[in-house]
């Protein structure tokens, strides 16, 4: 089985990997049209890059100088379509008057990770898989104001940042504790959270029950990635009870940079978690994708990954840097 990837040559431009659903999908778009590939673990992923990346617009508009955008970018627009687009969040404090009802989460990401943010409730925990967030719990629910008054309060009292780099999330993704460890890290920073109640805590917020959500499992982080994709029933198993995801599946140690034109990235796809995708690749090993770097690039397919890897050794032909280790490898792999 192979994941969809479009042809170039008709407008369509990667616009990165969404989480509507628990299952990851790739988006498309040409002009004001959209389509979606739904991606499947399991199952072959492969393209070429073409051409030159340019920017991918902002709030659903084209970029109206079609800019050119440096590779490594992973806003993937120009300086001022990035403005444009900053203008219009949520995050900007210019939508006061926003009448959706906004829930308050709080998420962990790894030994020490932590963060409280803001989600419209329609959205349910889309936001929470877009970010990568292992286990999260619901705190709050209320006007958009009272929200972010309360991620504010919470923030300056729990000492918890705004922002995780996806660098940091990356690096401890494949040595994560069992499920009773990464539930009780939620369970304690909620209990610290609930305390703060009446202090500074706007009234208009509804206090939400714990319930710790696992998204390890939805992010295929509990599947041992097997080169040979027919091998035996177990290895696609699901952990023993308080085994650590390390104990069931290899940590990636290598990510993609950057994409270049004619370079290609082939693998079978092991699991995803927010942007990333994990491919499993010829060498036994297993490549990160931040699908934030594929936006505004032509892409075309790699249908025949076998002879990619018989012509050069590997499925991936970017430059790659390790994962936790910020050194880049030399060349073009």
């Amino acid at each position: 089985m192979t994941c969809a990837v479009r042809e170039s040559g008709g407008g369509w431009r990667c616009a990165g990997v969404r989480w509507p659903r628990e299952v990851p999908e790739l988006g498309w778009s040409r002009g004001g049209d959209r389509r979606v590939s739904v991606l499947a673990y399991g199952a072959g992923l492969g393209f070429r890059a073409v051409g030159e990346r340019h920017c991918v617009g902002a709030r659903g508009n084209a970029c109206p100088l079609g800019a050119v955008v440096p590779g490594r970018s992973t806003g993937g627009r120009c300086a001022e379509c990035a403005r444009l687009d900053r203008a219009h969040s949520v995050a900007a404090d210019t939508m006061a008057d926003d009448p959706r009802t906004y829930r308050v989460y709080l998420a962990w990401f790894g030994p020490g990770m932590v963060k409280v943010g803001i989600t419209g409730e329609e959205r349910g925990a889309a936001r929470l898989r877009e970010q990568g967030a292992v286990a999260f719990s619901w705190l709050g629910r209320g006007p958009l104001m009272a929200a972010r008054r309360t991620e504010e309060v919470l923030r300056a009292a729990l000492g918890v940042p705004d922002r995780i780099p996806y660098a940091k999330k990356r690096a401890v993704r494949g040595q994560l504790p069992g499920p009773e460890e990464r539930a009780g890290a939620v369970a304690e920073l909620y209990a610290r959270a609930a305390a703060l109640e009446g202090r500074g805590w706007p009234e208009s917020l509804e206090r939400l029950p714990l319930e710790v959500v696992d998204q390890v499992g939805v992010f295929g982080l509990d599947r041992a990635p097997d080169a040979d994709a027919d091998a035996d029933a177990d290895a696609d198993a699901d952990p023993a009870p308080g085994r650590s995801v390390r104990e069931s599946a290899p940590a990636p140690v290598r990510a993609v940079r950057e994409l270049v034109d004619g370079g290609v990235v082939a693998g079978r796809l092991v699991a995803a978690a927010g942007p990333d995708l994990h491919l499993a690749v010829a060498d036994g090993g297993v490549v990160v994708l931040d699908t934030r770097l594929i936006t505004g690039w032509d892409l075309t397919s790699v249908t025949r990954a076998a002879e990619v890897t018989e012509a050069t050794g590997s499925d991936v032909r970017v430059p790659l840097i390790d994962i936790g280790g910020g050194g880049v490898q030399g060349g073009l792999f």
